[in-house]
């Protein structure tokens, strides 16, 4: 007898690990409703339900994976995840693993794996799964499975920056730099940013690209300065807000619609990148979506001086 509530206990697991996977909130939703329609038509119950539900989760979103990487090699600019402003499932006793692994540093990493290699990845370093248990949902053997999380972690570890341990430092350092945006305070900006910082957008050839790539702390700084004053004429309001786990926000323009996601990436104290999402189909399950171009020329004309 399949119980649906099962189910629904389980599913801010199977979302957490498939959105891992594909980096993609709608892809992960469609990938735990496809593992329900095959829970409901299971003619037998599973020996450990999560087992059996964590093992179709993952074979689905490999399967999505390896259609989406085919896509993302047409994509036009960087390709970033979708923005994740809560992570659904809890675990105490991982909460480390947990936050780390879905940071926008850490999902982009997790794009130079395999398929195989990051599913692998995401359940044994992420959710503590035993290896039997993460072959069966692989479909390779326990050896196997143990190669390719050896395999996967040295590339993670290869390329990892580690974050900030202090939550409260770091989202007070982000206040200020929010506040200093907000203002327009070049040199507020340019002391809170890293000499040699990013900052850089993911609009798809969708949306405005003012954050196509600028680079270095005088530059970032300027160009954050810059759109400060006209968006605060037009009405744009930034919004500090979580994203994928570490300080970041979410712009909005006078109507409350979403313009983009900012994610900051901090170490030692100051901020290392800023990633823009703008594409505004990574974005809607984020709120109503805002049209970027028309508040962009808007903030264009609020630039010129008033006669």
């Amino acid at each position: 007898m399949i119980r649906p509530e099962e189910f629904e206990e389980l599913r801010p697991l199977l979302f957490s690990i498939a959105y891992r996977i594909l980096g993609s909130v709608s892809e992960a939703e469609d990938a735990v409703q496809e593992t329900w329609l095959r829970f409901a038509s299971s003619a037998t119950q599973p020996a450990s339900t999560k087992a059996f539900l964590s093992a179709v989760v993952t074979r689905v979103s490999i399967d999505v994976l390896r259609s989406a990487r085919v896509r993302r090699e047409d994509y036009v600019g960087p390709w970033f995840p979708e923005p994740l402003l809560t992570d659904p499932y809890e675990d105490p006793a991982r909460s480390a693993e947990l936050a780390d692994s879905v940071s926008m540093a850490a999902l982009l990493l997790l794009e130079r794996l395999t398929p195989l290699e990051r599913a692998v990845f995401v359940l044994r370093e992420v959710f503590g799964f035993g290896f039997p248990e993460i072959a069966s949902a692989v479909g390779r053997s326990d050896a196997a499975c143990r190669q390719l999380a050896v395999r996967a972690r040295r590339h993670m570890d290869a390329g990892r920056a580690r974050f900030e341990a202090d939550r409260k430092e770091r989202e007070e350092l982000a206040g200020r730099f929010f506040d200093a945006f907000r203002e327009g305070d070049v040199d507020g900006l340019r002391e809170l940013l890293a000499a040699d910082v990013s900052m850089v957008g993911d609009g798809g050839g969708k949306a405005p690209q003012w954050t196509r790539g600028v680079f270095g702390a005088d530059n970032v700084a300027q160009v954050l300065a810059g759109i400060a004053l006209p968006f605060a004429r037009i009405g744009v309001v930034v919004e500090p807000h979580s994203v994928n786990g570490q300080p970041g926000a979410i712009v909005r323009d006078r109507d409350g619609k979403v313009l983009n996601a900012l994610a900051l990436d901090v170490l030692d104290g100051q901020i290392q990148t800023i990633r823009s999402v703008n594409n505004p189909d990574k974005l809607g399950h984020v709120g109503p979506v805002a049209d970027a171009w028309a508040v962009m020329r808007e903030a264009h004309q609020a630039r010129r001086p008033a006669h």
